[in-house]
């Protein structure tokens, strides 16, 4: 899909449909009224019928009104007052399920007067792109029978002159946010036969051979066993798939210049090890690397905008399988910093990959160090499907993420890392326990992984709620938390 931001009168314009918003009570926006009366007033007439009231998301679609060059001129309702961001992603949703059902090749929305709380025209603009541009994804590569092409092409957003370089700007961030989540969204939905920590290793390389300003690594189990990273194959020595610890080391920035640090978690498939998990949904556990799909996407978003920064992206990628050879509860494991880890629960892994790749960040001595997991379940009975988890050890990193969240429409909570939960984590025979009993599931995992995260600036955000969709005929990945941490690094990049 290609988006296009113009500066134009909207009834002018040649276009197979051409959207302007309608306020609760049928008021015509300035939009609407130049329409209605290049049409002699007929979208007044319809207005008169009762035809649409104006409610948010309400449509009503008009064919051949004279004197227009638009072939069809889609109404949507916009209700009264300001509209919150949900609102907005629901009324573009709407006009975009309209669209995608018709036979035009183009669409002009003139939608720039629509107000949204908080948001300015950049705001507004992004967020109306990235709406646009998540409703075109397709994941159907494994399908013998693939969906009829799709015959919108092209979406022009209409906006006031004075407001044209901010829409630029918007348009510009979106398509990168865009290809970011789409990347995610794949690299997630893919079968776990196939998306493996080898694979994952491979699409780094990919990107490494694509991009001159980003080197890539790649730590196998003999270099990992040299590191000393014993949590992190004590996950993977179970499985016939061997672990793989991926590095991408973005240089935007000055050479001297302390990078950013994203590390994502990337489980390519998660039985629960000795400790199965149930079978029903079992098959979602391919979902599991979703925080290292996560940074695959924030990085290229990065990549595309070449952010002014320098970026560390590290991938802890293994696969949890019971066999005669896996972890078994009662395990001792000696990590990368050498604190011994008494295994419990071997369906706590993510935290034990996690670990000893937060030990290995440290020596690019970055400014900050965000991990992105599928942590816990017990995130989802706390928060549910609409916030991340967030904790970490610096105030200051915890309210840029909240903020990077807020301005992305793509939100986190913070959640307490009080030392009394830290006591939950006791184990008799070890440093540490991987697990700390039923309660606070979801911060004891994050008090767990504060232990390896002394040395810098760090915060942990838990999306197994919001990075993908269970069950149903609308299961997949959502690409989250894309948008939120390419924010954090725009803000960062001051751009």
């Amino acid at each position: 899909m290609e988006f296009l931001v113009k500066s134009t009168r909207a009834e002018t314009l040649k276009t197979a449909t051409l959207v302007v918003s309608i306020g609760e009570g049928r008021k015509l926006g300035d939009a609407a009224t130049a329409v209605d009366q290049a049409s002699n007033g007929a979208l007044s007439a319809v207005l008169k019928r009762g035809d649409i009231t104006g409610k948010p998301g309400q449509t009503l679609l008009l064919h051949s009104l004279p004197g227009l060059k638009a072939e069809r001129v889609l109404l949507v309702g916009c209700g009264k007052g300001d509209l919150s961001d949900r609102q907005l992603r629901k009324l573009v949703a709407s006009v975009h399920g309209v669209l995608k059902g018709l036979g035009g090749s183009d669409a002009l929305l003139a939608l720039g007067e629509l107000k949204v709380k908080s948001r300015d025209t950049y705001g507004k603009t992004r967020l109306i792109v990235e709406t646009l541009a998540d409703g075109t994804y397709l994941f159907e590569q494994f399908k013998s029978q693939k969906a009829d092409p799709r015959a919108l092409k092209k979406i022009t957003l209409i906006v006031d002159k004075a407001e044209l370089a901010d829409a630029e700007r918007a348009l510009q961030h979106a398509r990168a946010i865009a290809a970011g989540v789409a990347f995610t969204k794949d690299l997630g939905n893919l079968p776990p036969n196939l998306c493996h920590p080898s694979y994952l290793a491979e699409e780094a390389k990919a990107l490494g051979k694509a991009h001159k300003n980003l080197k890539v690594d790649i730590l196998d189990e003999k270099k990992l066993k040299e590191l000393g990273a014993g949590a992190f194959l004590a996950v993977a020595q179970g499985s016939e798939q061997p672990p793989r610890m991926i590095v991408m080391h973005y240089q935007g920035g000055k050479k001297d210049e302390k990078p950013f640090a994203l590390v994502g978690k990337g489980i390519t498939f998660d039985t629960g090890g000795i400790s199965i998990k149930p079978a029903a949904g079992m098959d979602e556990m391919k979902y599991d690397m979703c925080g290292a799909a996560s940074v695959f996407g924030t990085l290229k978003a990065v990549l595309e905008l070449q952010l002014p920064i320098n970026l560390v992206c590290l991938l802890a990628c293994a696969e949890n399988m019971p066999s005669g050879r896996a972890t078994r509860p009662g395990d001792i494991v000696t990590t990368m910093s050498g604190q011994t880890v008494e295994i419990l629960n071997t369906d706590a892994e993510g935290r034990l990959v996690l670990c000893d790749t937060l030990t290995y960040a440290e020596r690019f001595k970055p400014q900050a160090v965000i991990d992105i997991a599928t942590l816990t379940g017990a995130c989802i009975v706390a928060l549910g499907s609409n916030v991340s988890g967030l904790m970490g050890n610096n105030d200051a990193l915890i309210k840029q993420i909240l903020k990077a969240g807020e301005s992305a429409d793509d939100r986190a909570w913070q959640l307490p890392l009080y030392d009394e939960y830290q006591e939950q984590l006791d184990s008799p025979f070890a440093d540490i326990a991987n697990i700390g009993g039923p309660k606070a599931g979801t911060i004891t995992a994050g008090c767990f992984l504060s232990r390896f995260a002394k040395n810098f600036h760090w915060a942990h955000l838990d999306i197994a709620g919001t990075a993908w969709i269970s069950g149903g005929k609308d299961k997949g990945g959502t690409g989250r938390p894309v948008p939120m941490l390419t924010q954090y690094l725009l803000d960062r990049a001051k751009v």
